[in-house]
């Protein structure tokens, strides 16, 4: 199964394709959507939208994962974080394809063991499982792959397949 995780944002939108075979993970793409401060938030959703297109016709996952939405103290930041999610949650649903959301604490759980996990222990244990000589840089990037490990973790507990 191939599973591409997606760190939502509006300025970094962080992606990460893995593909999950009889139990082993395996590294396709990952990278970071970015878009410029300059740009109004609706010509960024926008680039976000279509450069998410152009990943699902290029890697061609068969499940996506994202992180859920949580509020933090910067309402301004969650509203931005909230509208790139629903950039996301709309390419999905236009190529079809099934989508899981996962809290922070299950992504946390799914990659380490731990839920409440620090930022560094998740990208110790994201570098690990894939093999990768390099922490994937900026943290979205780590962020999405870890999201994309915890999908494919979840979905093989729950014996869950593409439906395509």
């Amino acid at each position: 199964m191939r599973i591409l995780g997606i760190d939502p944002g509006t300025a970094i939108c962080g992606y990460g394709c893995v593909e999950w075979i009889q139990g082993r993970l395996r590294p396709i793409a990952y990278g970071a959507i970015r878009t410029g401060p300059e740009l109004p938030l609706e010509k960024r959703l926008l680039l976000i939208h279509e450069r998410l297109q152009k990943l699902l016709t290029e890697l061609q996952p068969e499940r996506i994962g994202v992180e859920q939405l949580f509020f933090n103290r910067n309402v301004t930041t969650a509203m931005a974080v909230g509208q790139a999610r629903g950039v996301i949650l709309l390419a999905a649903a236009q190529a079809n394809l099934p989508l899981e959301e996962y809290t922070p604490g299950q992504i946390k759980q799914a990659v380490t063991g731990y839920g409440k996990a620090d930022k560094g222990q998740v990208t110790g244990m994201t570098v690990r499982l894939l093999g990768l000589k390099e922490t994937p840089k900026p943290d979205d990037v780590a962020d999405a792959l870890a999201i994309a490990i915890c999908t494919a973790h979840c979905c093989e507990q729950r014996n869950v397949w593409p439906r395509r």
